[in-house]
């Protein structure tokens, strides 16, 4: 009967991953629905969208500019009525079409599609950046669904091993050559294995939520197909902290992100440096104007076709040095975003040297912890067959069983930390999912 209780409420913790039809992919599956729904990703597009709209922006300062104008107008002066005895009213109306084009700007409107240009690239370094996130996460998202499966399986062996160990003891102490101790440590090595198993489902649970969230699939449920057995992929990464330092000072996209911003920068001081220059325009128009003028009855118009052309100078030689204060400003963001370069640079080769240890501990790991389970294995046959000819006592079982669930549990986070530990690697040096 307790075998059945347990077997029944370990059947029942099972329950809610079953609730519905989960969605299973493979990592390639995965890393494809990110690229394509990931949040992350989404406002990457939509900041592409907003940039390539500043540079038309800004590119339109140098195309001609178009204006068509009208008017019409009613007026009377009282004051004429001392002069002329009558006070006419004034009927006026004009429409014009107006073009204005930039000739000089001392540099200030090019320097400005320059920035714009810059900036439209870093749209690209923006979406790479957080494809290569999504890479990363996602693939530490799925292997961790794979690490939880893998620990829910071995604490239900763990959990039917100690029901076995359980039913044995009772057998022995029904046939007179055990004792009530025996039934006893058995039965809480039973109870203590059970919440393992809950806390291991309940692992299952969060790993499949996180991976979900990472894809944004909404409400629909989502697993990872595959084992931790599985052979790693063969993909190429740098092999030395000189590789990847080098790697990373030309992928990383938030480097290559910040160094295009400095460029924006510096077409900023070159911006602010010509708000007090000379600039020429070149201003234009054509139209039509007509005047009525009506005098106590007598009403006399007016009207023709009117244009002009021009260029114009203007140079604000002095303006309470307020350009030379933006310049000043310019030229410290300009040296502060130069500032951050650098600091960035130190961050990414301590990320760069902390991810080739990381990667170097759990390849060491992987293959430390490779032989250990089919030791571990053994022992615990030879344990059990001893103790079951009567030359092995229990302690020495469950510390063989001990041994193994160590080994295998081990073994799973070995190749989880290591599969892991090169996805970071990649990451660090830049070429994560490329």
């Amino acid at each position: 009967m307790k075998l059945f209780m347990v077997i029944a409420v370990f059947g029942l913790t099972l329950l809610p991953l079953g609730r519905s039809e989960a969605r299973t992919l493979t990592l390639e599956q995965a890393i494809s629905v990110a690229m394509e729904k990931n949040r992350d990703i989404e406002k990457a597009r939509e900041y592409a969208k907003y940039v390539q709209g500043k540079y038309v922006e800004e590119r339109s300062a140098a195309l001609p500019q178009f204006s068509l104008n009208g008017s019409a107008g009613l007026s009377q002066d009282q004051s004429q009525k001392a002069l002329l005895g009558i006070a006419p009213r004034q009927y006026n109306g004009l429409i014009d079409l107006t073009v204005s084009q930039p000739l000089y700007t001392w540099g200030k409107l090019n320097a400005a599609i320059r920035a714009a240009d810059y900036g439209l690239k870093t749209a690209d370094q923006q979406l790479r950046l957080y494809r290569q996130a999504a890479y990363r996460d996602v693939a530490a998202a799925y292997y961790d669904i794979l690490l939880a499966r893998e620990l829910h399986v071995l604490a239900g062996e763990n959990q039917s091993q100690k029901l076995r160990h359980l039913d044995e003891a009772k057998r022995k102490f029904a046939a007179g050559v055990a004792t009530d101790y025996d039934v006893l440590a058995a039965e809480v090595a039973a109870d203590n294995a059970r919440p393992e198993v809950i806390r291991s489902e309940h692992g299952i649970r969060t790993a499949r939520e996180r991976l979900r969230f990472l894809l944004s699939l909404g409400p629909e449920e989502v697993d990872a197909a595959g084992s931790l057995d599985m052979p790693s992929a063969d993909r190429p990464i740098p092999v030395t902290y000189e590789d990847a330092l080098l790697s990373a000072g030309t992928q990383r996209p938030e480097l290559t992100d910040l160094r295009l911003r400095i460029g924006v920068y510096d077409e900023l001081v070159t911006i602010a440096n010509a708000e007090n220059k000379p600039r020429l325009d070149l201003k234009g128009g054509a139209g039509w104007h007509w005047t009525n003028l009506d005098e106590t009855g007598l009403s006399r118009t007016a009207e023709g076709a009117a244009w002009n052309v021009g260029v114009y100078l203007s140079f604000p030689f002095f303006d309470g040095f307020r350009s030379s204060g933006k310049v000043a400003q310019a030229k410290s963001d300009l040296r502060t975003k130069q500032i951050e370069e650098s600091k960035l640079l130190d961050s990414i080769a301590l990320e760069v040297r902390e991810a080739g240890y990381a990667l170097r501990e759990a390849a060491e790991i992987h293959q430390a912890v490779s032989g250990t389970v089919r030791q571990a294995e053994r022992l615990v046959q030879m344990a059990e067959k001893g103790y079951e000819y009567g030359v092995k006592i229990r302690l020495e079982v469950e510390d063989a069983q001990l041994n193994l669930l160590q080994a295998r549990s081990n073994q799973a986070r070995a190749q989880r930390d290591y599969r892991v530990a090169r996805v970071n690697y990649e990451w660090a040096a830049g070429t994560a999912g490329e």
